[in-house]
Formats: C-alpha cells, sequence, structure tokens
C-alpha cells in the first residue's frame, strides 16, 4: 500500500524521473505549452512553478538553480526573460492543465500543460470580468458595506447594460469552451457565425490552443444561418445527418 507516499514515481528510476521532468519544463518554457499524460502533467507542475517563482527574482543565484534543475541554457535565458516579464504580477498558479481525455492503444489520461499568461484568447476573454479578491473571515462586517454594495451594483447595471449574444453552443460541433473562445473574439451571434469562413474560424480556433485542433468548422456557417433564420426544424435534420459537426461522409 502507499500509506503516505504523495510522490508519483512514474515506473522510473530517480535519474530517469529526474531527467524527464527536466527535458519536459525545458519544452514548456521555450514552447509555452506540451500535450503529455495526467500523471506527468501534475507532477511536472510541482517540479516547474517553484522555478517560475525564482525567475521573477534574477540574480546569479537563481540563474544557477534553475539551470541546475532544467540544464539548458536556452530555456533558462527565456524563463528569465519573456516569462518572468509575463508572470511578474501574478502570485502563483502560473499553470494550467487541460484534461483531453483518453489517447488510443493504452487508453491513458492525456492533457495538456500550458503556461496560464501565454493564452491570448482567454486572456482577453478574461479581461472584462472582475478581479476575485480574498476577503478575511475575522471580523463583523462593516457597517453599510452591504446597504451600499446593492445599490452601487443596481445603478452601474443600468447605466452599462450588457448585449446578450446567442448560445453558439446549439451549433454542432460547439461545446461551451468553443463558444467561449468565439465569443471572445467577437463571435456572439448566430449572425456573425454565418458570415465567418471556416478558414477564419479555424485561425480562431488555432490561437486559441493545440486542445482545438481535431474540431472542424467547415459546417458551423452553414448552421448558424438556419439558427439565424429560426429555421430550426431544418437546422435539427441537418445536424442529424452530422457527426460531431462534421459531414458524414
Amino acid at each position: 500500500m502507499r500509506h503516505g507516499r504523495k510522490v508519483n514515481h512514474l515506473g522510473r528510476t530517480h535519474s530517469h524521473r529526474k531527467a524527464m521532468l527536466s527535458n519536459m519544463a525545458s519544452s514548456l518554457i521555450l514552447h509555452k505549452r506540451i500535450e503529455t499524460t495526467l500523471a506527468k502533467a501534475k507532477e511536472l507542475k510541482k517540479f516547474v512553478e517553484p522555478l517560475l517563482t525564482r525567475a521573477k527574482e534574477d540574480t546569479t543565484h537563481n540563474r544557477r538553480i534553475a539551470f541546475g534543475y532544467l540544464n539548458d541554457k536556452e530555456s533558462v535565458k527565456e524563463l528569465f526573460g519573456t516569462v518572468s516579464d509575463k508572470i511578474a504580477d501574478r502570485p502563483g498558479g502560473y499553470t494550467r492543465i487541460i484534461k483531453l481525455g483518453n489517447r488510443l492503444g493504452d487508453a491513458a489520461e492525456v492533457a495538456l500543460m500550458e503556461l496560464v499568461d501565454f493564452n491570448d484568447a482567454l486572456l482577453l476573454a478574461n479581461a472584462d470580468k472582475p478581479v476575485k479578491t480574498r476577503r478575511s473571515r475575522r471580523g463583523g462586517k462593516k457597517e453599510g458595506s452591504e446597504e451600499t454594495a446593492k445599490p452601487v451594483a443596481a445603478a452601474a447595471s443600468k447605466e452599462a447594460p450588457v448585449a446578450e449574444g446567442d448560445d453558439l453552443a446549439k451549433i454542432e460541433g460547439i461545446g461551451p469552451k468553443i463558444a467561449d473562445v468565439l465569443n471572445a473574439a467577437g463571435i456572439t451571434t448566430f449572425a456573425l457565425l454565418a458570415s465567418s469562413t471556416s478558414e477564419a474560424i479555424r485561425e480562431i480556433l488555432d490561437n486559441a490552443g493545440n486542445q482545438y485542433a481535431i474540431h472542424n468548422p467547415e459546417t458551423w456557417p452553414a448552421q448558424a444561418q438556419l439558427a439565424a433564420d429560426g429555421k430550426w426544424d431544418e437546422l435539427k435534420t441537418l445536424q442529424d445527418e452530422l457527426i460531431g459537426g462534421r459531414d458524414s461522409e
């Protein structure tokens, strides 16, 4: 039994595991995202995030420690250059793990691991969202805080109404995450999606990350046109002939 053993050895010797994590960390720093198994991604997160924290303070000591883990001059240069500038204001949580399902062959869980500050599509989508701050649970509520917050929020909502877009997830092949990516790119309605070309949509997905490479947007404009015209019966008939948003042929 593995009582109290929190380290996943990944079926490798100590030297092999250390070399593998070092190479994966260098690839992540240089390419900003890599695809690997979920188990390796979780171990890599614990390996690389302390190095990212050290990169915030560019000293000779920190560079030597980082090189001791990475053993690659180019990745150390990128770490203390481009990467450190991006993560300077982030207090932690520099990486993101996105599950991609199971791969064929050994059915291992596959995940995409990326540096949070280098996903431009998600950063653009979250730019208008309010920043959440932690508040202490100690002490009571400040006098008048609850009474004043509600009128201010109500007044703000009246002054700046937010236009609601269409639910793009109704299009076969578009899930909630892809809908958020399209909304971040300015495609918020069926009409805008219908007027877009599949090549333009493909470029938006490519910029959003490698996890969207398997999606084919060729039928999305045609589906969106039917939805924009309110032809839901025809849309349902078309979607019954599709497989994951693609032509069945």
